[in-house]
């Protein structure tokens, strides 16, 4: 039994089938090859932890804004901490927050991380009315079993009791 069809235009199908699959397989992967610093993989700060993401690899990181922690510095700078249900990260921007940025609100950074842990964003998105949270921040907050639904009361990860 041989490989090649009997049937001419069977073997004229297969043949440009053969002579196509490996062109497109080339193309496909210079394109991945070009994009791969165009990527940004999105990310809880669980996710983070578990993924081990480089430091200098661009990502976005989504969560809740934990209250009380966003700290402005002279100079522009301001730190705060993005926290999920299991983990937080700190995160420190330079330059204007979003009018909508406040504590217990989500917000989605895109950045990467610095060796020390701390992710340096380059722009801070935040939501833009009450009832709207980000598509990755959400459905990453359903799959933890975090989603609280529309007109539930922000969750208190990390806030400190008095």
């Amino acid at each position: 039994m041989s490989f090649w069809p009997k049937s001419r235009k069977a073997r004229t199908r297969l043949t440009v089938l053969l002579a196509v699959a490996p062109v497109l397989a080339l193309a496909v992967g210079l394109a991945l090859f070009g994009l791969r610093d165009s990527i940004s993989l999105f990310y809880t700060p669980a996710q983070a932890q578990e993924a081990h993401v480089k430091p200098g690899r661009k990502v976005q990181l989504g969560g809740l804004v934990q209250r009380g922690s966003v700290v402005k510095h002279p100079g522009g700078d301001v730190d705060f901490v993005v926290a999920d249900h299991k983990a937080s990260a700190k995160v420190t921007y330079h330059g204007d927050l979003p009018d909508l940025f406040r504590e217990g609100q989500g917000i989605v950074a895109e950045g990467s991380f610095d060796p020390n842990g701390v992710f340096v964003a380059k722009q801070v998105l935040a939501k833009h009315d009450e009832r709207y949270m980000p598509r990755d921040v959400a459905k990453a907050l359903k799959k933890q079993g975090e989603w609280r639904g529309e007109g539930a009361p922000a969750p208190s990860y990390g806030s400190q009791k008095p």
